[in-house]
């Protein structure tokens, strides 16, 4: 009977433990969608960014990207992201697809600008930089290594 009790009082403590580690994961990872108004912006090569990537401003999270999808006409990546309503970024504020790390889950940077005017709901981020993979930046270095203006044709 003991042998019960002892193994009892053990999956308690394996199940109180398990519990304490969802707890503490969900509250350090910020896993929920931040809820706010939506901008749009607009990539050639959008690099794998995913709903529910985080938007980040000097490395906060302040946002999510709450939609993906191509534009039929145009053929570039439609980002939706949803920014915190107490954060208001001015009308140049420029859009960058970014990894953290070699392996890294990809997000979305934004680097304010300085104008007075702010974008409104439903807006759109003019500018934007496209994600350049690890094997463009390698190229381009070997690019520029053998001589080329950085510019490789394609």
């Amino acid at each position: 009977m003991s042998r019960s009790a002892i193994e009892t009082v053990m999956g308690g403590a394996v199940v109180l433990v398990a519990a304490t580690f969802v707890y503490f994961v969900s509250n350090t990872t910020e896993i929920n969608k931040v809820t706010g108004y939506e901008l749009n912006a607009r990539f050639f090569n959008a690099g794998g960014l995913t709903k529910g990537a985080d938007v980040q401003i000097s490395g906060i999270k302040i946002g999510s990207v709450s939609e993906n999808r191509l534009d039929p006409v145009t053929f570039e990546a439609v980002v939706t992201l949803s920014i915190r309503p107490d954060i208001q970024l001015p009308k140049d504020t420029v859009a960058a697809i970014a990894s953290s790390g070699m392996l890294g889950d990809m997000y979305l940077q934004l680097k304010p600008g300085t104008a007075k005017e702010v974008l409104s709901a439903g807006a759109s981020i003019e500018k934007t930089k496209d994600y350049r993979s690890l094997e463009d930046q390698v190229g381009e270095i070997i690019f520029l290594a053998t001589g080329g203006d950085g510019k490789p044709s394609h």
